[in-house]
């Protein structure tokens, strides 16, 4: 028979394996919350574990974090979610690699009594979830989307447009960004809930990114042998976009005719505006959803949630140094004091 003890240390020792921190022995009365995302090194994930720190310091509570070995990750999300079960958990907010293969495993936790809190990247379906606290990202696709449109004007109906999307898959957070910033740029959506059925002839290439800075330039090099034709560059993310300049800057397309435009606001990349480099990126605050996801967890209650929308929206400013007529923005000096990372 397992006594407590031996069953914590039982449990401690898988959570070594799968790379879980933050884990010490729990008392009786002791609160463990867990955070788990898709890497560890992201700093969208970073800002995002910080805040679950500073909230959880003031709470007063045991926090681990696990996150998994690349975006994608699935069974590495699982194996953590395993885990904050068998460690007895009050609840977790994640981060989905997978927005629908995690879904049987989040039943499995809630089931067993957990409150899981999913952030930045709804479930499919999104009710699957006690909660969902995340970015509003079809609009933050969609502020982007309708910059880049205002800032081209008249030669919008002629752009050749390469995506560097996040993933074959298509998590929920990939397809609402780039279904967002079609409908901004004006492109006829098919299906707004995946890419890659549009008949637009100024989408030249949908390449995968997976969000890395150094997979983004692969996938920029690869659509430069379809496209060399290309003006806009739409990334799932700031590093995709650090990539991305990276192969156009190799072949003399760092001279302004080419636009990149991104999604996250986090300091690089805000900084990455201010350069020129990203033309305007959409901030998100990723501190703000873990922070509030440890309070719901603790305290079993949610903030008010638009029944519409089906989630907490923490909201998306577009950041730009060339601002557009009707399309609202901060300056890169807001978005300096606003960013992470």
């Amino acid at each position: 028979m397992l006594t407590k003890s031996r069953f914590l240390k039982s449990a401690l020792a898988g959570a070594v394996a799968l790379g879980v921190v933050g884990i010490a022995p729990a008392f009786a009365d002791e609160v463990i919350v867990g955070l788990i995302t898709k890497t560890e090194t992201n700093p969208f994930f970073v800002k995002m574990r910080e805040g679950a720190e500073e909230k959880a310091k003031e709470l007063g509570i045991k926090l681990v974090t696990a996150a998994g070995k690349y975006d994608g990750d699935n069974d590495g999300q699982v194996a953590a979610i395993e885990n904050m079960i068998a460690i007895g958990a009050k609840g977790f907010a994640i981060v989905p690699s997978d927005s629908k293969a995690i879904v049987p495993t989040i039943k499995k936790a809630r089931d067993a009594g957990l409150m899981v809190i999913v952030l930045d990247t709804p479930l499919d379906p999104m009710d699957a979830a006690t909660a969902t606290f995340a970015t509003d990202n079809r609009k933050a696709g969609l502020l982007i989307g309708e910059w880049a449109k205002g800032t081209l004007g008249d030669k919008a109906k002629d752009a050749n447009i390469v995506f560097l999307d996040l993933a074959v898959n298509q998590p929920t957070v990939d397809y609402l960004r780039d279904q967002g910033f079609m409908q901004g740029f004006g492109i006829d959506v098919v299906d707004p809930n995946r890419w890659g059925d549009e008949n637009d002839p100024r989408i030249c290439t949908h390449e995968i990114s997976e969000g890395d800075q150094a997979k983004g330039r692969t996938a920029m090099e690869n659509a430069l042998q379809k496209c060399p034709d290309v003006n806009v560059v739409y990334t799932i993310n700031e590093p995709a976009a650090a990539g991305a300049w990276e192969a156009l800057k190799a072949v003399g397309k760092d001279d302004g005719s080419v636009l990149i435009v991104s999604i996250d606001g986090g300091c690089p990349g805000v900084k990455n505006v201010e350069a020129g480099v990203i033309g305007a990126t959409s901030q998100q605050y990723p501190h703000k959803m873990a922070a509030m996801a440890l309070d719901a967890i603790v305290s079993g209650k949610l903030p008010e949630i638009d029944p519409a929308a089906g989630f907490f929206d923490t909201g998306a400013q577009l950041i730009t140094a060339k601002p557009v007529d009707g399309v609202p923005s901060i300056s890169v000096e807001e978005g300096l004091k606003l960013c992470w990372g």
